[in-house]
């Protein structure tokens, strides 16, 4: 199917995030690729119909801080790969990291990125520049030449720019030019060498560990330089719920400030860790089942903002070592869907709240006219099944890399199709 023609799916199961409805219906896409309309009753005609049978229709999630191996470890991940495992898992649009090698620090290197995304990626994808040069936290970069470059944001990645001074100028200096920066709050001195969070579980294993207060006191250092610059701020990943209540405090209080938070998070607790298996080992760690849930709540609750998939490839030899020396993250592009749909499958998140977070408000926060169902928006879309079964085998995974925690695990959620305006990418309608 291409976009040259009027298409029309019907007897879909509508998940509209911004309605907040999740219905039966119809959407209409126009010969441009965007939405002409959708509606509940009688459809109008088509050039094209395709009959949905029931399934869910939503728009196609936007992935804030997916890890791409370009330039520099192109063995771990590639921007086709990549761009496959994106479509087969229903995002439409990835938001690619920094922390590359070498760093996207100057629009030279922005420009090459972009570039390869453009030849090799079948979904749509927007970069983040580093905040500082190199990502070292002691001089910022050139951020009006990098957004004439196309850059959406600013962030050092899981990198804390400990010197105040330099990110209280890189935010007032962000906040004249209108551009976000998204941190990763933490207190490094705290979380230096930690790969789990403190606990009784933590010291039966004897693996270093980190109070979730490290990502408290974090939140709350940026928050005080939020109200000294009044920038667009987000946390990319809020994990705990000892930092819930300042976050709360800082929207209430007017400052521009969203927060993030990773599907492993979401998903997993520190006890899925067990007997030191390092695909379970992410930044920052997995947190106690009490951190899970109110996690959980405040992204019902509309407090945390956005799920990101916090993708990040790792190759069999940064994996294959002791905890404490593997190399932290893992594979979620194709995984964020059917783990997310845990949520929805044990009734703690509807739908429309999942959609939400996982493609309106990361939209809405860049500025992206995707996220929506609406009139005009682009025909970003993903037809899925929810109650599907499978059983995940790593190695099927488009992924170059396979280091995921949901191996050999039983999930419920298929995506059946991806479209990105109007073309079909992924799958069968």
């Amino acid at each position: 199917m291409t976009p040259a023609r009027t298409t029309l799916l019907t007897h879909a199961r509508l998940i509209d995030p911004d309605a907040q409805t999740d219905a039966a219906g119809w959407l209409l896409i126009a010969a441009d690729g965007t939405i002409a309309a959708t509606g509940t009753g009688e459809p109008p005609e088509a050039e094209t119909t395709y009959d949905l049978g029931g399934k869910c229709l939503a728009p196609g999630i936007v992935d804030i801080g997916v890890k791409v191996g370009e330039p520099g470890e192109r063995h771990k991940e590639s921007f086709r790969s990549a761009g496959m495992a994106a479509a087969a898992g229903g995002i439409t649009t990835m938001v690619t990291r920094a922390d590359t090698l070498p760093v996207i620090d100057s629009p030279e290197v922005l420009e090459f990125a972009t570039r390869r995304a453009n030849e090799a990626a079948p979904v749509r994808v927007h970069s983040l520049a580093a905040l500082t040069k190199g990502r070292d936290g002691k001089e910022m970069t050139e951020f009006g030449f990098l957004m004439d470059a196309g850059a959406v944001g600013f962030s050092d990645g899981d990198r804390v720019t400990t010197n105040t001074k330099v990110l209280s100028r890189a935010l007032t200096y962000a906040r004249s030019l209108g551009a976000l920066v998204i941190a990763h709050p933490q207190e490094p001195i705290l979380s230096k060498g930690a790969c789990v969070t403190s606990g009784k579980f933590a010291s039966l294993r004897g693996l270093p560990a980190v109070s979730p207060m490290a990502e408290r006191m974090g939140l709350d250092r940026d928050i005080a330089l939020l109200e000294m610059t009044r920038a667009r701020y987000h946390a990319d990943q809020i994990t705990t719920r000892r930092a819930l209540p300042a976050l709360a405090r800082a929207k209430s209080n007017g400052l521009d400030i969203t927060a993030g938070t990773s599907i492993h998070h979401l998903t997993l607790n520190e006890l899925d860790v067990a007997d030191y298996r390092t695909f379970f080992k992410v930044k920052p760690p997995l947190r106690a089942e009490e951190d899970r849930i109110a996690t959980v709540e405040a992204v019902g609750e509309g407090l945390i903002d956005i799920i990101s998939s916090m993708h990040t490839p790792q190759d069999e030899e940064s994996k294959r070592l002791p905890f404490e020396e593997a190399a932290s993250g893992a594979v979620a592009l194709e995984t964020f869907l059917p783990a997310a749909l845990r949520l929805y499958h044990a009734g703690q998140l509807s739908l429309p709240q999942l959609f939400r977070a996982m493609a309106l408000n990361p939209a809405k926060r860049l500025g992206l006219a995707s996220g929506r169902l609406s009139k005009g928006a682009p025909a970003d879309l993903i037809v899925f099944d929810p109650d599907a079964p499978f059983v995940l085998d790593r190695f099927d995974l488009n992924s170059k890399s396979k280091n995921t925690p949901f191996d050999g695990q039983r999930m419920q959620g298929r995506v059946r199709a991806t479209l990105v305006g109007g073309a079909l990418v992924f799958g069968d309608l």
